[in-house]
């Protein structure tokens, strides 16, 4: 997978989310490989500091973008100055997000609005800013960053779970409308399992107790390699960590009521710690929380530095061909039996 670029020919990326978690960690990855880099999060102080850490990487050049993806008219702006500054964006990386730790009980219909706005609606609006001049070459990528989410919600994240179905429906919809253009233009998702990032200790909850990655958790940067192997392989869809093969699986094939009530005995105890929440933490809903945070949170003890990916369209593949050879096997042996 390694690439390296010069700086004379270094192609340029735009991550969101980049100030901290798996999103500087994906900007990090591509400075890793000599990218130049536009990073998109609304903190100036950590965004400027994580540009500072991508050409301490290796990227010729990295600017902070500062943003608020759910402010459409601020991601124009950003993906303007990210081609005037840096030159035409070849890849463009989703991966901003923003949840609420709750029973649905507790939420508000302005915390829907907001998690929607950021999780989903930021997706869509830092698609339609890379589209724009993308389509104007002929080329490029935009890569989204999902969940095993996306196939299955769950327990307490409602918000964020609704968001992730949006952005999967959003992907597979204008995929299919660059095919029908016969465009030369490459989306991609990758969907991600339980992370040891930040978002555990900034996002707003209404637990009693702390909330925590259902486990297995996985470092950021093993996950962070998985979209970057996706941008060069231009792979339509993966799917990262055994975790999120089982549960999407799950979503696939088990009856609903029997994953639902799997859900409710582990989805919700498996989000919750066992010190108890400060509530008078501040949170990151509304506005950045300060703080000098970085790709990791407070799991490190426990969090795998290896993952392993699987393209899902091979898979998917592969199972329908060995449930066709089994049913052909199937047939032959019952025709066998018939008597003569």
């Amino acid at each position: 997978m390694a690439r390296r670029y010069g700086g004379g020919d270094a192609p340029v990326v735009v991550v969101t989310g980049a100030s901290a978690g798996l999103g500087r960690a994906i900007a990090g990855r591509f400075a890793r490989d000599g990218w130049k880099v536009g990073l998109i999060a609304r903190d100036p102080v950590r965004l400027a500091e994580a540009a500072a850490d991508c050409v301490a990487k290796g990227s010729p050049r990295a600017i902070p973008l500062v943003a608020d993806v759910a402010d459409w008219p601020a991601m124009q702006a950003a993906a303007k100055q990210a081609e005037r500054e840096l030159g035409p964006v070849e890849v463009w990386v989703n991966s901003a997000m923003a949840t609420v730790f709750s029973p649905v009980a507790a939420m508000t219909a302005e915390e829907y609005r907001r998690v929607s706005e950021v999780t989903y609606l930021g997706q869509v609006h830092g698609t339609l800013a890379a589209l724009e001049p993308m389509r104007a070459r002929g080329r490029g990528t935009i890569m989204f960053v999902g969940s095993a989410l996306a196939y299955r919600g769950l327990p307490l994240q409602s918000a964020y779970s609704a968001a992730k179905f949006a952005v999967r429906g959003f992907f597979e919809s204008l995929r299919a409308e660059l095919i029908a253009e016969n465009s030369a233009i490459h989306v991609g998702m990758v969907q991600m399992p339980a992370m040891n990032t930040p978002q555990f200790d900034w996002a707003r909850c209404k637990l009693t107790r702390q909330p925590q990655p259902v486990p297995p958790i996985y470092q950021p940067e093993p996950c962070a390699n998985a979209v970057v192997r996706a941008v060069y392989n231009r792979q339509r869809e993966v799917w990262v960590g055994r975790s999120s093969l089982k549960l999407i699986g799950a979503a696939m094939l088990l009856p609903g009521g029997l994953i639902d009530r799997m859900m409710a005995r582990q989805g919700v105890s498996g989000q919750k710690g066992e010190a108890p929440f400060d509530s008078s933490r501040p949170d990151n809903l509304e506005a950045p929380v300060p703080g000098r945070f970085g790709t990791r949170g407070r799991f490190g003890s426990v969090a795998r530095r290896r993952v392993w990916d699987v393209d899902a369209d091979v898979l998917r593949t592969a199972v329908g061909l060995s449930i066709g050879a089994a049913g052909l096997v199937l047939g032959l042996l019952a025709a066998r039996r018939k008597p003569r």
